[in-house]
């Protein structure tokens, strides 16, 4: 068997965070932005600027160069990384990264790189399968208290109803499924499918007129039609890190297979034999080649090492879109005495696409808690929408947006339906923002530990 073959069943994971709500950059036919469209709200020059860099790379002209986002904390410099490779393709890698993840690993920080590099590359295959596919009508996850920790419920297992124009077929699955079930947020209404053969879980969207929400990112679906279990054509994703681990393991045995390899350098050889056979296979129309998005955040912790890698990345034939973000201005570049804008070397500066990002207006920060409440179900009452606006304006958004889940289990437990302002004050005696906590350190310093 191939590692294309045995790879199949990998597939790119969903990810699941505060941005899993995006779906793009939110522009029309001309490039456009609009005010409010794929999640996105606002930042409008910088959505522009980052479609016409979505043009580029479609159109091939990307080569030798990368992006680089610039703008203060909570500006939505991540959201336009993700809405870059979502316009590039539901299927399309997106590897996240802080600047100073390559000093805490036992790794060298070019083997580091040159993973995260690779992570960042997919190959789409394109095979027939077995699945059971249709709408959600009903699911039950049976939950038991986890074996070492009593307080903690687990997912044991789940029956699921599924149901087509044509079918209606109810499953028992096992707790790998069930879990799935939970990890992407699968509920009633929604269009699923599972591989009968790997148990991998798909979300591809929800029941046309199944939400009331005048807003939501969810992509709309009619009911699938024909028998519940079908034959259907599968497009999966891997990357070549993922092929670079099965042929590795191939050459190193069952070692690497119970998980010993997580600090091995991969060789320059398996790699290229990786690369060869991958070629072989687009050559033969089996295969095709996927660049994706690398997102390094905090650019300003990497050191001149690493931007000397990063440069010759840009220029390599096969390399991903590589976005650096930084909320620093005119600062030293890591373990140097050199000073530069944000901390990067001029000579790789003049590479980059700068794209600034500037901080969200009143209306924007109520639109975006909008946004989050429905994708995070946590229904808001308008006192409360408006009280989270005027603390996003104050303090921070991400502040107010933290508030939100704490807020709603205070509303549950007083049995209310709907999140008040109340529950927001509540909220946010108990968690602090920044400026609050230090002033409560600067207030009891003498009582701190030194």
């Amino acid at each position: 068997m191939s590692i294309i073959e045995e790879a199949k069943t990998l597939g790119l994971p969903k990810r699941i965070g505060s941005h899993s709500h995006i779906r793009g950059l939110g522009l029309d036919e001309k490039g456009e932005p609009r005010k409010i469209a794929d999640g996105m709200v606002g930042q409008e020059e910088a959505r522009k600027a980052a479609g016409i860099v979505v043009s580029m790379i479609k159109e091939g002209k990307m080569a030798g160069r990368g992006v680089l986002l610039v703008g203060p904390t909570g500006t939505g410099k991540t959201a336009i990384a993700v809405a870059i490779a979502r316009e590039l393709g539901e299927d399309t890698p997106f590897v996240e990264m802080s600047g100073s993840e390559i000093y805490s690993t036992e790794l060298k920080k070019t083997e580091l790189l040159m993973q995260t590099l690779r992570k960042s590359i997919g190959v789409r295959i394109k095979e027939k399968r077995l699945v059971y596919e249709g709408v959600v009508k009903d699911l039950k996850i049976k939950r038991v208290r986890h074996p070492y920790n009593p307080y903690v419920l687990v997912p044991r297992e789940a029956k699921i109803t599924l149901e087509t124009k044509d079918d209606n077929v109810t499953l028992t699955v096992s707790q790998e499924i069930a879990e799935q079930f939970i990890q992407l947020g699968v509920r009633n209404n929604d269009v699923v499918w599972i591989d009968a053969e790997t148990g991998r879980v798909f979300k591809e969207g929800r029941l046309k007129g199944a939400s009331q929400l005048d807003l939501t990112t969810e992509k709309q679906l009619e009911v699938p039609a024909g028998p519940v279990k079908k034959e259907k054509e599968i497009v999966h994703t891997v990357t070549l890190h993922d092929l670079d681990i099965l042929f590795a393991s191939r050459r190193m045995g069952l070692e690497l297979l119970l998980g010993f390899a997580a600090s091995r350098e991969i060789s320059s050889d398996v790699r290229k034999a990786v690369d060869e056979e991958v070629k072989k296979l687009v050559n033969q129309g089996k295969a095709e080649i996927v660049p994706g998005v690398l997102f390094i955040d905090d650019a300003h912790m990497l050191d001149l090492e690493t931007y000397s890698f990063l440069s010759r990345a840009m220029e390599s034939e096969l390399a991903p879109i590589i976005i650096l973000a930084t909320n620093r201005g005119l600062t030293k570049i890591r373990g140097t005495d050199i000073e530069s804008p944000h901390g990067i070397p001029l000579d790789l500066l003049d590479r980059l696409l700068i794209i600034p990002t500037r901080p969200y207006t009143e209306d924007e920060i109520r639109e975006i808690i909008r946004i989050r409440s429905d994708e995070e179900e946590i229904p808001l009452g308008e006192d409360a929408l408006e009280l989270l606006t005027k603390i996003g304006s104050e303090k921070s958004l991400r502040y107010a947006v933290q508030l939100m889940e704490p807020a709603k289990i205070i509303s549950e437990r007083k049995g209310k339906t709907k999140v008040t302002a109340e529950d927001i004050m509540e909220a946010s005696k108990l968690f602090v923002e920044v400026k609050t906590s230090v002033e409560y350190v600067s207030k009891f310093e003498e009582k701190f530990l030194k």
